[in-house]
């Protein structure tokens, strides 16, 4: 099976090519864990498949490193269309990719010289604030859950929760820099609050156009970049009056700075890059694969 690796601001998966390759259904969560560990496969944040949509220009298949399956990816929309556009597959400088969270609207910024894709602008669509949208308990489904707290270790924190096709819970503290993402984020996670599990985003306003940003991934962990993650923040900053409404952030993640804009029209829009990492060939485990 021939593979790709890529990365969004060091928010890395590996990409197969449904369109070249062909694996059957029950073992796409098998292979995105074999090909995720970083002893015994090719080692990434989990795994993308590209192939046909009968409603957009391409389909996208997100796979945690645990194996579970996601509804969207910021880092990762942005890879699938760098990717799209400099293997020739869908020469377009606006795509649109179908996710599990919803269609998404794709802007590539090319260089004119080298035909290459440098940033990309995705339309995240508007964010979803409702609790039966997350989902997250405690208190009324059509309600924003914001500013709920959760205790977690003897600690009080509250988070407000914002789905961006995946559910984020965005927790506004001193010193994002400082906190003990490994150890908060996988027990709020699994807290029962979240019949679906949540990504977890520790966040600090610097100033109303800039945000200090760590974040611990449902079923992958600490990534060094969550696109959607990002855009969470800063709708939650909006909401929370720490952030103004349709002015750009630049988001401060591990990996690098995204640019968030929660535009007037209510749509989420991202701008960042993309980058290769190697292409080779996966040669699978025993009963692993179906090719």
């Amino acid at each position: 099976m021939k593979f790709t690796k890529m990365h969004g601001l060091g928010n890395n998966y590996i990409y197969i090519n449904l369109w070249e390759e062909q694996i059957a259904e029950h073992d796409l969560s098998p292979l995105a864990i074999d090909v995720s560990n970083v002893n015994t496969g090719i080692g990434s944040d989990g795994m993308i498949t590209m192939g046909h949509s009968s409603v957009a220009d391409a389909r996208m298949r997100i796979f945690n490193e645990d194996g579970s399956e996601s509804q969207n990816c910021g880092n990762g929309l942005r890879c699938v269309g760098k990717y799209l556009y400099e293997k020739g597959i869908i020469k377009k400088k606006n795509l649109t990719i179908e996710t599990k969270g919803g269609l998404m609207h794709l802007e590539l910024h090319i260089d004119e010289h080298s035909d290459v894709v440098e940033e990309i602008t995705v339309d995240m669509g508007e964010p979803r604030l409702q609790r039966q949208q997350l989902p997250v308990l405690g208190g009324p489904k059509e309600e924003q859950a914001l500013l709920q707290p959760v205790e977690i270790d003897q600690q009080t924190f509250h988070f407000t929760g914002v789905s961006m096709g995946n559910p984020h819970a965005v927790i506004f503290v001193d010193d994002a820099t400082q906190v003990e993402v490994e150890k908060i984020g996988p027990l709020i996670e699994t807290h029962s609050l979240f019949p679906e599990r949540v990504n977890v985003e520790f966040v600090t306003a610097k100033n109303d156009r800039e945000l200090d940003f760590r974040v611990w991934e449902r079923g992958s962990g600490i990534t060094m970049a969550c696109g959607t993650g990002a855009c969470a923040a800063v709708v939650a900053g909006v909401l929370n009056n720490q952030l103004a409404r349709g002015e750009t952030v630049v988001v401060h993640l591990l990996g690098g700075d995204l640019h968030i804009t929660w535009n007037q029209d209510g749509h989420v829009h991202m701008r960042g890059p993309a980058t290769f990492i190697c292409e080779g060939e996966w040669y699978g485990h025993k009963g692993t694969l179906t090719i």
